[in-house]
């Protein structure tokens, strides 16, 4: 065992043995085996244990039991401890969900504060087909069919070569002392009702069901690689990167044709997935295609993250900003002869009424376009412009005292505040 442990990570390419690697360590029998075959097998590692006062007088356990068990490895050892049960009423989460969420988000800082590669955890085979199910069950795309991948996010998984019986074997086998979490044996949890009720059975009905089901793992990962693979170069091919036309921090915006994703075939699962890099639930998803037969400009479509907006022919998406005024400079000017760049504006300062200010344009506000005669409705002249409708929504004005628009910032300046030759003091407007 001790060899398949040491070829697994060699051909995983999970660490090295010049690294020192942080273990996630509960206590529990997969955990300690872990541990001790990284010790066999001359790895350098640190052990690292929450505490999530979840079980009176058992959590303080486990924490010694693991602190005793770090010092005979002679590892250092790293214990937090959460009020578990009020994070997740806080946050909404399930009490399993708020556990999940901080010891991972705690490791991650471990590694990052001192130096750690990766974390590893303990999960084995069994683990893996009881992610398949629950995925399975609960509804997935062929990204919740390959049950728990050997390396993710920061996080390895050594113990995936073994299955739940060859560990219960070898920790017998080594004799090796272990604390046995009580809730394991519980069944409110979905997982536990899948290890403890489904796979029994599931081993009655097809005696080699463990074997089989690590095979349809493996081969449905192969088959991703794949899917994955065609999903890149379709958003390679289908996305076009725009740069907004004004002055807004952290707006890069992403357009798709709609005909484009029209025509696309298995049309309602290719749109989703061009659209979940950018937090778009399946259901949100399906609006969006659904909204493709009958496109309306300005129907908006919202991620926790990111909006989706349809603007003409195309769709937009964008970071959700909360508009944010842009940092102007307003400076007297005492030479004309440079020409203005898109980000400035040169107005005559005696025809406006100072001070001037910035707010966002709103519906029946009125200027004269530079060069125009007329009055025209900013709402016309940003059509004109071809503005989209994320852009239109940064859009400020920088108004006199009176609210006279003087500049439309970034885009145009206002014809009744131009320099004549009778102009006798110039400001210069910058972003």
């Amino acid at each position: 065992m001790l060899q398949r442990f040491v070829d697994y990570i060699d051909r995983q390419h999970l660490f090295t043995k010049g690294e020192e690697v942080l273990l996630a360590v509960s206590g529990g029998r997969d955990s300690v085996a872990m541990a001790d075959l990284m010790a066999r097998a001359g790895f350098r590692f640190a052990v690292a244990h929450c505490n999530f006062n979840l079980r009176p007088g058992d959590c303080d356990r486990d924490q010694d039991f693991v602190r005793g068990l770090a010092d005979c490895l002679g590892a250092t050892f790293h214990t937090v401890s959460f009020d578990t049960r009020a994070v997740a009423t806080a946050s909404g989460e399930s009490i399993e969900e708020a556990a999940r969420r901080l010891r991972y988000e705690w490791f991650a800082a471990l590694c990052r504060d001192h130096g750690y590669p990766c974390v590893a955890a303990a999960h084995h085979r069994d683990d893996s087909v009881e992610t398949f199910f629950l995925n399975l069950f609960r509804g997935t795309g062929i990204a919740g069919l390959h049950g728990i991948r050997p390396a993710a996010a920061g996080v390895v998984r050594p113990m995936l070569c073994f299955s739940r019986a060859e560990i219960d074997r070898y920790v017998a086998d080594r004799g090796l002392q272990y604390v046995e979490d009580s809730t394991n044996l519980e069944l409110d949890a979905r997982r536990n009702r899948i290890r403890l009720q489904l796979m029994p059975l599931l081993r009655q009905l097809y005696p080699s069901v463990d074997a089989t089901m690590e095979a349809n793992i493996a081969r449905l990962s192969d088959v991703e690689a794949v899917y994955r693979a065609h999903i890149a170069e379709l958003r390679e091919r289908l996305a076009e990167t725009l740069t907004p036309r004004l002055p807004v921090a952290g707006l890069q915006m992403t357009a798709f044709s709609l005909s484009d994703l029209a025509a696309l075939s298995p049309r309602a699962t290719l749109v989703y997935e061009l659209l979940a890099p950018y937090g778009f639930s399946p259901s949100v998803a399906s609006d969006v295609e659904a909204a493709l037969d009958a496109p309306r400009t300005g129907s908006r479509f919202l991620s926790p993250t990111h909006e989706a907006v349809i603007d003409r022919d195309r769709l937009l998406v964008a970071p959700r900003l909360t508009p944010q005024p842009p940092t102007v400079r307003v400076e007297p000017c005492t030479s004309v002869s440079r020409p203005c760049g898109p980000d400035e504006a040169l107005v005559d300062a005696d025809r406006l009424r100072q001070p001037l200010s910035l707010r966002l344009w709103r519906d029946g506000d009125r200027f004269r376009p530079f060069g125009m005669t007329h009055d025209r409705l900013v709402s016309d002249f940003l059509k004109d412009c071809k503005l989209n409708l994320i852009e239109k929504n940064h859009l400020y004005l920088m108004v006199d005292a009176d609210d006279r628009i003087v500049w439309l910032v970034g885009l145009r300046a206002d014809e009744r505040f131009r320099l004549t030759s009778d102009s006798r003091t110039a400001l210069r407007l910058s972003v």
